[in-house]
């Protein structure tokens, strides 16, 4: 009889949430006011009423914030289960996790967070000694949101440079220590962004950054050109010699490295996300020159490694799939380029380490790797645990063995030790989440998009799940800058799994994960591929019954969420709940921003020609919205994004809302002192996991 009740009352319950669920009232929004700002391209004017809310600093927009932050926070707050799946998803977290290990001088060094850690510490140990903590990144700030990106050893492991981001910034600092007692040594350097530190024995290193802006907002303002400078041990930053770059090789993007034997630098140098020249030092050689041996940005190059003064070189030029060429330095124009692993129907990329070439293909989006010695001869292919997404392997000239992680959408990630003189692969660490990959599946599937292109997805949810159209479904996508979404096992998503939900991973044009070409099919004149393979994956789904309108989110970050953005204002009829983070949605002038105007390889520019700017205009998702019954929609962004700056998303929201038909809530979620995603402490990404799939679950009337 008890057991009857509860179970009544259950369903009473059940009932009555999906209920209040459904007849939700709309939601009184902020006043946000409008201005008549309007811009001319071609003769078309274009009004801008929420242009003032791209000034940061002022007292406006943080007020305009603060308010919409409050509406967001009642929303959220009114969803029953919100607390308990916070708990969960805690639950859930709390497991250690480890980075596969590294050699530098007499150390083996990882990365471990115990659990629920704000940030991962850097450990290290002697052989088979008792680890120790290195570095403790939760030490260097009272809330856990200054983060550790990155950090580079001398050749010999004496010294380090680690730099520190502040709430999420891509504005870094850097700090020099001695390994052995951990002092450190010099000053701080300041403002420094994109760049990675590339030691030169033991004196000094070379970094890249940027003018800091003179005026308006740091965080937003633009950086146009970047400065590749060497830093010398012991003398003051404003000291350090300009290598390349300024006013006399003016380069968006400059980066450098030196080979292991730290016999060549290698820059490379690039004003757009795709395509860059190449330049090579021989350090060996006192008063060398910089030499150029690629002259254009029409590929991508960059120097694997070296034998003496042959250079090991991935290039897809001629290629769009990847090849490795070698060549000469003393002569390394691509006249004298030999191809040494050729190019295949698969897309490369590689690493070296043991004296042998691994090569990572990806073939429908997933791994495979071949091993090759160094004069280009297969050796063997290396035997994976599935079908997944296997990255690492590369490792020192003179090591044995090398790590490498594998994951896919049901196996959580594990690290794997290679020897590299067998290739036999042994388990190193497991991990422990709470998940039992034997009662969940990935199917991948091929689809049609508009224009009969075929386009893999990838389909993961629990056995025994039946296709009924009423299962709880996240479709996933990014679609551009030649990225590939690979299978990657998520932490956040058995929430959605474990309750009967699916998640759906397309691969779209405009990615990488079939070279040059699919990329290039979903670029700027050819964006809106991008747009019609999402929404054909969306039909797809529905078409097949894994789910429905009704039961369907679509969710996308950066230029996904410009893609979600492109997407619900396109087919607002397409999907129940539309959740665009960190999204690109002003697309006439999101090259006015920080280094915005790198992406126009992708977008081109509304000041390129009248044909761009009036295909631009017809999709940008600030512009296209109109009066509509939209999906309900949670916008997500942060305070200290200076990637894709807040404005982007504070314009659409405030429009959005302005245009909002329906009763389905329109909230923007403003995450403080986070950036465009990296280093956030676990407890914000965690809340932030959260309040997407509470939002998601109640607009869907689904209980959880």
């Amino acid at each position: 009889m008890r057991t009857l009740t509860c179970f009544s009352a259950a369903v009473l319950l059940c009932s009555f949430a999906c209920a209040q669920q459904m007849n939700t009232q709309k939601l009184t929004y902020p006043a946000t006011k409008k201005v008549d700002t309007v811009n001319t391209y071609f003769g078309t004017a274009v009004p801008d009423p929420y242009r003032w809310l791209e000034d940061d600093r002022a007292a406006d927009t943080k007020a305009w914030v603060q308010d919409e932050n409050k509406v967001t926070q009642g929303y959220l707050s009114q969803i029953p289960y919100r607390d308990a799946m916070h708990k969960r998803l805690e639950q859930l977290w709390n497991y250690e996790k480890y980075s596969a290990p590294f050699k530098e001088g007499r150390y083996t060094y990882f990365y471990k967070n115990d659990g629920l850690q704000s940030q991962a510490v850097l450990w290290r140990q002697i052989g088979d000694g008792a680890p120790e903590v290195f570095l403790d990144p939760n030490k260097f700030s009272a809330d856990g949101t200054t983060s550790m990106q990155g950090i580079d050893f001398t050749k010999d492991g004496s010294m380090a440079a680690y730099q520190l981001s502040e709430g999420g910034s891509d504005w870094r600092k850097v700090i020099v220590i001695n390994t052995a007692d951990k002092a450190v040594v010099g000053d701080t350097l300041t403002d420094i962004k994109f760049s990675g530190i590339a030691w030169r024995g033991n004196e000094g290193f070379y970094y890249s950054s940027y003018d800091k802006p003179k005026t308006g907002s740091q965080l937003s303002g633009l950086t146009q050109f970047h400065k590749l400078f060497y830093h010398q041990l012991g003398t003051p930053q404003a000291s350090d010699k300009l290598v390349f770059g300024g006013d006399q090789t003016k380069r968006r993007y400059i980066g450098a490295y030196l080979t292991e034997d730290q016999r060549f630098l290698v820059i490379t140098a690039a004003n757009e996300t795709t395509g860059n020249e190449l330049y090579i030092q021989d350090l060996s050689v006192p008063g060398s020159q910089i030499v150029n041996v690629v002259d254009n940005f029409d590929n991508e190059h960059s120097v694997l490694d070296n034998v003496g003064s042959k250079l090991y070189i991935l290039t897809n030029l001629y290629s769009p799939n990847f090849k490795i060429i070698t060549v000469d330095a003393v002569s390394p124009k691509p006249v004298y380029w030999k191809d040494l692993i050729p190019t295949t129907k698969n897309v490369l990329s590689a690493s070296t380490g043991g004296g042998k070439i691994f090569a990572e293909y990806l073939k429908d989006a997933t791994s495979f790797v071949e091993q090759f010695d160094m004069e280009g001869k297969l050796e063997r292919t290396i035997t994976l645990p599935g079908i997944g997404t296997a990255s690492g392997f590369g490792t020192r000239h003179d090591e044995k063995e090398t790590y490498y992680t594998f994951t896919n959408y049901v196996y959580p990630p594990t690290i794997f030790k290679l020897d590299i003189a067998n290739g036999a692969s042994t388990v190193y660490k497991k991990s422990n989440v709470q998940f039992d990959p034997t009662l969940y599946t990935s199917e991948q599937v091929f689809y049609k998009s508009k224009d009969g292109t075929k386009v893999p997805m990838i389909i993961t949810y629990k056995k025994g799940t039946v296709m009924n159209g009423r299962n709880p479904t996240l479709l996933y996508a990014y679609g551009g800058f030649g990225v590939s979404l690979t299978p990657a096992f998520s932490t956040s998503n058995i929430i959605l799994l474990e309750h009967g939900g699916i998640y759906a991973v397309p691969n779209l044009r405009g990615g990488g994960e079939y070279g040059e070409k699919w990329h290039k099919a979903g670029i700027k004149l050819k964006k809106q591929n991008v747009f019609d393979d999402f929404i054909a994956a969306a039909e797809y789904l529905i078409k097949h019954k894994y789910t429905s309108h009704d039961y369907l989110a679509i969710a996308g970050g950066s230029n996904g969420g410009l893609l979600i953005g492109a997407t619900m204002t396109q087919r607002p009829d397409l999907c129940k709940v539309a959740l665009p983070a960190v999204g690109v949605m002003d697309m006439l002038r999101y090259n006015q921003f920080t280094a915005g105007a790198g992406w126009s390889y992708d977008y081109g520019t509304a000041e390129d020609s009248k044909e761009m700017f009036d295909y631009l205009y017809h999709y940008s998702p600030y512009h296209a919205l109109k009066p509509n019954n939209y999906p309900a929609t949670m916008v997500t962004t942060a305070d200290h994004d200076d990637r894709v700056v807040p404005a982007h998303s504070f314009k659409f929201a405030a429009r959005l809302q302005e245009y909002q038909q329906s009763p389905a809530p329109v909230i923007i979620r403003i995450e403080t002192k986070a950036g465009h995603g990296a280093g956030q402490s676990t407890e914000q990404v965690i809340s932030g996991q959260v309040d997407k799939w509470a939002f998601m679950f109640w607009n869907m009337g689904v209980s959880w």
